[in-house]
């Protein structure tokens, strides 16, 4: 008996790490969970498999920078492995595989096309972690997540709410997202991590900041310390900001910010630094300033031309954890942000300044400018890495709790229905609903899903190598949880 179980421990647990984005589209969800299944593959526990979301080439010239595009899933995998070991010098053995998805312009979004649980082997579902889990079963229409795998667990990466409210009628709307939030995580998730305090309050979650920093920030940050230590200027240039070129990414606040205080930060230059949409119209509204305000396109933030910048202006609201902000502590800058709930993790680190008010953003601002970036322990240096966050996440989701418990378990004898029973059923029931409603074209529509997305179209599935004509039938008389591989 004991040697059954030693041998069932010893046996290395699937997880499979879903997200909404992948590279070279720079963004939160490509970038941390490629880092999430480096260094959890790093793990002699854990065998690990990345699943990205694959785009067209017609969808692809919208999402990726720089003209960047990928004939093949092939192609597309050899990119991010080399930008992983390029970029960050990480080498790690995990598997990435691509689920079909399409660009939404009005959510600036990829959404899933089709059931993605379909990628991972029953014989592998056991561990899926779901990156941004509201965003992956909005509208979800297929095997339930918790029946195809043992244990669910979702990292809440978006404040979806605050964007949301910026839009027309965006209090309404956030009203319903909030509910719907809340009934899609809670019926497909068994465990939810909140990055930060700035998300919703959802069932069955826990506050946790499980990203790190790529480890070629802290190389900057340890060379600058040695500059400083040898009395030679760290930090020639002054103040910066980088983030994506939507106005609701902080670009909104700062410009409120330096109008309203033009007199008083005369002597301030900023160089702004990003790709989107509101390009045009941010560069036009910041050149209106009597400030020195400088736009360029955006840059990989690990660019040596960052590396001279001494402040770090990031006033955004928006984020949940913002890796920008993590990025320019761990590379020494001093960081000025607003008292917010998704800057709490930042707050234990010497060169945070937060402020409340627009005077304190101003006092702040000119005492940066003239003071030097207080050195960094190596234990605060530890807590932005991977390895660091990794810890966390491992601790935070209780994967180790998983494994004892699935190796350990034993059936439960026959007795009456407990009140576990009972939340178990209403669960199951309310996701039964959400799979007829989400199965319905129209209801689909009108919640704001891209139209015919219930299943790939022929070109995705020539790209994917997926059976088109079969999928068209099993998806239109199987039950959700019905096994496909038995139908003839």
């Amino acid at each position: 008996m004991y040697i059954y179980i030693y041998i069932l421990m010893e046996q290395k647990k699937h997880i499979a790490i879903f997200t909404t984005a992948s590279l070279p589209w720079m963004t939160g969800t490509a970038v941390n969970p490629l880092f999430r299944a480096a260094y959890l593959a790093k793990d002699c526990n854990w065998e690990v498999t990345l699943v990205i979301p694959w785009l067209s080439l017609k969808e692809q010239v919208l999402v990726y920078p720089n003209k960047i595009i990928f004939n093949s899933p092939v192609e597309h995998e050899a990119y991010i492995r080399s930008w992983l070991k390029e970029k960050a010098e990480v080498v790690s053995e995990f598997n990435i595989i691509f689920y079909p998805g399409k660009f939404s312009k009005e959510k600036r979004s990829i959404l899933p096309v089709g059931d993605i649980t379909e990628t991972i082997p029953d014989e592998l579902a056991e561990i899926a972690i779901l990156e941004e889990p509201e965003h992956l079963t909005w509208y979800h229409h297929g095997r339930q997540w918790k029946t195809k795998f043992q244990s669910v667990i979702g990292v809440i990466h978006t404040n979806y709410l605050e964007y949301v409210k910026r839009e027309k009628n965006g209090q309404i709307q956030a009203f319903l997202l909030k509910y719907v939030n809340g009934w899609v995580t809670q019926i497909y998730c068994h465990k939810i991590v909140r990055l930060s305090g700035a998300t919703q309050d959802l069932p069955r979650s826990v506050i946790c900041n499980v990203h790190g920093v790529n480890p070629k920030f802290l190389e900057v940050g340890k060379t600058k310390h040695e500059l400083k230590q040898r009395g030679q200027i760290a930090f020639p240039k002054g103040a910066y900001f980088i983030g994506k070129m939507v106005w609701s990414k902080g670009y909104t606040e700062l410009l409120q910010l330096l109008s309203k205080f033009q007199d008083e930060l005369s002597d301030l230059q900023i160089d702004l630094y990003g790709n989107g949409e509101d390009f045009n119209e941010i560069q036009e509204s910041f050149s209106e300033l009597t400030l020195d305000t400088r736009i360029y396109p955006g840059r990989d933030h690990v660019d040596s031309i960052f590396h001279d910048y001494k402040v770090f202006i990031n006033p955004s609201t928006t984020d949940v954890v913002c890796t920008t902000t993590a990025e320019a502590l761990a590379m020494g800058k001093i960081v000025i942000c607003a008292d917010h709930p998704s800057n709490e993790f930042f707050k234990q680190f010497p060169n945070c300044y937060t402020y409340n008010s627009g005077k304190e953003f101003v006092k702040l601002t000119l005492k940066a400018l003239v003071k030097e970036p207080a050195p960094i322990t190596d234990n605060l240096l530890h807590e932005l890495s991977w390895e660091a966050a990794t810890e966390r996440f491992i601790e935070a989701a209780e994967l180790k709790e998983i494994i004892q418990e699935k190796t350990l378990s034993s059936p439960k004898p026959f007795m009456a229905m407990s009140s576990d029973d009972w939340k178990k059923s209403l669960e199951e029931a309310s996701a039964y609903l959400h799979n007829a409603i989400s199965g319905i074209e129209a209801a689909r529509y009108a919640f704001g899903a891209i139209p015919n997305t219930l299943q790939p179209d022929e070109q995705q599935c020539e790209e994917l190598g997926l059976p088109f004509e079969r999928k068209l039938f099993d998806r239109r008389s199987a039950a959700p949880d019905t096994d496909l591989s038995k139908m003839t």
